[in-house]
């Protein structure tokens, strides 16, 4: 049941909401206009209004438009005197900041926050507006080092930030609290925490993001740091709760911030699972250690430069796993006991809400970070097969149980103690005694069937083996030529390759075959998967790896005796000359 603010006039009041089409902007307008005795100033940076026919709020806004109880204003933060435009006649002044400032860099999102703050102020002052209300965030008091329960008011900025937005934000609402009660401007801040719902253009796209590209399966430490979330349409009716709260508390809330959340802190994951399930994707399944991932996230982030990566997409990544991997819940006591807030939609129907406003979402192509219907070169490399699909982790349950499967027989095999070839006897007559016993059972037992097994199981197709034969005789036709060429004595970058692989066979065979064999079963099951996740990133790795060999190769020739140099240029030069013509000659 939504609770709404009583006011003490009917009269219509005026009333600016800068960043008004913005996530948080637009919940804010449309809830002022269902209140019906606003005058609504819509300011935002986009040059005209463009409204959505099938959006309600959009609609809502149209007819009060049309009715005059709302207007649009082109306003940029960095100019004053287009502020002062848009503000001019307003009694209140609601300040949110646009929600994608993580796609600028660090110059832009500085002149956005910090001294469109500024400006908002000067604005204000100049046309002697009373209450400027700021949307701030719990993240100014979070150092992302340690957990956070039930934190409150009374905890102080660190100013020792992970990341510049909340550096920033933490700047603006320090700006704004201070110039409460200058020339007649009452101000104050509510800093809400994980701000979801229809809208959002951060939390849940990055969250369909991670199940697109398979990251949303894995859990990030334990999985039981509790976190508050708060539904929009919760913050934009605090907002007006402190608007209120200005003129009738005016002491208690003035020059003051207020935590404000859903008052439903849960575990983070659990938000994440019920999200994600609700839309269609599995719930995060495997658990990795955070240090583990930290390590994982600090390598991307020193290898971003050298790929051309953009950078914000670290930074949002890192803030993430600050907020996924630490327990971050808040107090609202203050919040409701001095600006009349409480909840108007519960947690639950917030996520029901926001599940189905981002159902057409799963198939937005614009929102993915990989094209599943394009084939991955992990994939290429697999065949595409079965095979591709349990090293790929495409059915979590089926490819565990080939890895327990491989792990059984790895230490049936090498870790039990005994020879390989008493190992393989035994195994032998455990199957046997196995196949035996099951066929010796009656086709019910206690009114269960026992399903016989078909001799078909057992049964080699001849098409398999004429493609097994096939590929052998290709491998040995291969091999007999590339003998052959190194017979020859022409091809030196052949005889490079096979001096160089023979090598490395030598240096494998003098390890131990256990230890070997461990270290291909788990490279099997995590390094392909890990390819396809870091495609574009291990590519671009290689290539320079393979750079500099170039590089270093081309400074060696330069540093050999000239004829030394020279005999291999012109052993390279005859065999690209002559491969063709030996080619011919042999059809």
């Amino acid at each position: 049941m939504a609770i709404e603010v009583p006011f003490g006039d009917l009269n219509p009041r005026t009333c600016t909401v800068l960043g008004g089409r913005g996530f948080l902007g637009r919940s804010i307008v449309f809830k002022l206009l269902k209140l019906g005795n606003w005058i609504v100033r819509v300011a935002d940076s986009a040059q005209s209004l463009q409204l959505d026919s099938t959006d309600s709020a959009d609609s809502c806004l149209n007819d009060a438009i049309s009715s005059g109880r709302a207007s649009y204003h082109h306003v940029d933060v960095l100019d004053v005197s287009v502020i002062v435009k848009a503000i001019e006649g307003s009694s209140v002044v609601f300040y949110t900041e646009a929600s994608d400032l993580w796609n600028y860099d660090f110059h832009y999102c500085y002149k956005i926050v910090v001294q469109g703050a500024k400006n908002v102020i000067n604005a204000c002052r100049q046309c002697k507006v009373r209450k400027l209300i700021y949307n701030s965030s719990a993240d100014v008091i979070v150092d992302g080092s340690r957990d956070i329960s039930c934190g409150d008011e009374s905890l102080l900025c660190h100013w020792r930030f992970q990341d510049m937005l909340s550096d920033f934000k933490a700047q603006a609402e320090a700006l704004i609290l201070f110039a409460n009660n200058i020339d007649g401007l009452l101000t104050c801040a509510l800093r809400p925490s994980n701000v979801f719902g229809p809208g959002d253009t951060l939390l849940v796209p990055f969250l369909i993001n991670l199940a697109k590209s398979g990251f949303a399966k894995i859990i990030i430490g334990s999985g039981e740091n509790m976190s508050d979330f708060t539904y929009v349409e919760n913050v934009a009716h605090a907002h007006i709760c402190a608007a209120e709260a200005l003129d009738s508390r005016m002491i208690a809330v003035a020059g003051k911030a207020f935590f404000i959340t859903n008052l439903e802190p849960m575990k983070f994951w659990e938000f994440v699972s019920i999200l994600l399930e609700g839309l269609g994707y599995q719930r995060p399944l495997i658990k990795l250690p955070a240090r583990m991932v930290w390590y994982i996230l600090l390598f991307v982030k020193w290898t971003h430069p050298k790929l051309g990566l953009q950078k914000y997409n670290h930074e949002l990544s890192a803030y993430f796993f600050r907020l996924a991997s630490h327990t971050r819940t808040f107090s609202c006591t203050s919040a409701q006991r001095r600006i009349g807030y409480l909840p108007v939609v519960s947690l639950d129907d917030g996520i029901a809400l926001t599940i189905q406003s981002y159902s057409n979402l799963v198939e937005d192509p614009s929102f993915m970070r990989y094209n599943l219907e394009e084939q991955s070169k992990a994939d290429k490399l697999l065949g595409g097969g079965k095979v591709a699909d349990i090293l790929l982790w495409r059915n979590e349950k089926k490819t565990f149980t080939y890895f327990l499967i491989f792990a059984m027989l790895f230490y049936w095999f090498f870790l039990s103690g005994r020879t390989f070839a008493s190992s393989a006897a035994k195994l032998l007559l455990l199957v046997s005694t196995i196949l035996y016993g099951y066929g010796i059972l009656s086709s019910m037992i206690s009114s269960f069937a026992i399903q016989r097994i078909s001799l078909s199981w057992f049964e080699i197709s001849e098409a398999v083996v004429k493609d097994s034969i096939t590929s052998i005789a290709y491998l040995w036709n291969r091999g007999v030529k590339r003998i052959r060429l190194l017979a020859q004595g022409e091809d030196w970058n052949n005889f490079i390759k096979v001096a160089f692989s023979l090598y490395f066979l030598k240096l494998i065979l003098l390890q131990s075959l256990t230890v070997l064999v461990g270290v291909a079963l788990v490279f099997a099951f995590t390094a392909f998967f890990v390819y396809e996740q870091y495609e574009s990133e291990i590519d671009g790795l290689v290539e320079i790896v393979v750079d500099r060999i170039k590089g270093k190769q081309r400074l060696l020739m330069r540093n050999l005796p000239a004829p030394v140099a020279l005999f291999l240029q012109n052993k390279g030069m005859l065999h690209k000359q002559n491969g063709p013509m030996a080619v011919n000659k042999g059809l």
